[in-house]
């Protein structure tokens, strides 16, 4: 039986895992494939598909794969998900991108990368189905996010910075001060305060291209989808720019 995420519960959007079992890239501390997913026991949960013809689903924009990624088994993902007439994909593999039919958005600090570097698109033209790129972001890997808003602004490129949550102490001495341990979603973790996030978000105030996961992250805002908005807004414009190329 699907079973929803409760992160977007009335957002418009709904999530979609074609896949079984756990995903191969393995980042540490994930949410997916740590034991503290909605989907638990993922053996038993995993496909997790939403069925088009119950109505109540329909005109909702599908998220491929809030956990995977959809670049594994990308040919069955695609085919998985036919029949959806609204969605985008979500990948932190940058390979093949042009060959999703669908938006897509790419992690572009994923796992061991997150302080350390990230996809560029310096050798290959970025695809027309970019929907934005998502930066894995905390308060010590913040020369890296200017390096990367830098980078993706000057070609037009929306980035949402999403803020690390860590369920074990992971954070970096001398920045303790920028974490607090709270519940988001499901699950309780030390997550980064408000005023924090704001440091953060002040950086790029005038940048039009850079975006919060969430409108105000924090003890005082909420991790929730419904009051957000980027995705939806991304995806239509992304849609809007394919339809134009194909006409």
């Amino acid at each position: 039986m699907y079973k929803c995420n409760p992160k977007t519960k009335g957002s418009g959007i709904i999530c979609a895992i074609p896949q079984k079992g756990t995903c191969p890239n393995k980042c540490e501390d994930c949410f997916f494939q740590s034991g503290r997913s909605y989907l638990e026991p993922l053996e038993e949960n995993l496909p997790n598909m939403p069925d088009w013809s119950n109505q109540k689903l329909y005109r909702r924009i599908v998220r491929v794969n809030d956990g995977n990624d959809s670049n594994v088994q990308q040919e069955e993902t695609i085919k998985a998900t036919e029949t959806y007439p609204f969605k985008f994909y979500n990948t932190s593999i940058p390979k093949d991108l042009d060959k999703f039919d669908a938006p897509v958005v790419l992690t572009i600090n994923p796992g061991k990368m997150t302080d350390e570097k990230f996809y560029d698109f310096d050798y290959f033209p970025i695809p027309k189905n970019l929907m934005f790129v998502r930066f894995r972001t905390n308060t010590w890997n913040l020369e890296l996010l200017d390096r990367a808003v830098g980078y993706y602004s000057s070609r037009e490129i929306p980035i949402v910075l999403t803020f690390m949550a860590y369920f074990t102490l992971f954070v970096r001495p001398g920045y303790e001060k920028d974490y607090i341990l709270r519940k988001r979603t499901l699950n309780t973790y030390w997550a980064i305060t408000t005023e924090a996030w704001e440091s953060v978000m002040v950086r790029h105030k005038y940048n039009k291209w850079v975006y919060s996961c969430g409108k105000i992250e924090g003890e005082k805002g909420t991790s929730s989808c419904a009051r957000c908005g980027n995705c939806i807004r991304e995806y239509f414009v992304t849609m809007e720019r394919m339809n134009e190329r194909k006409e």
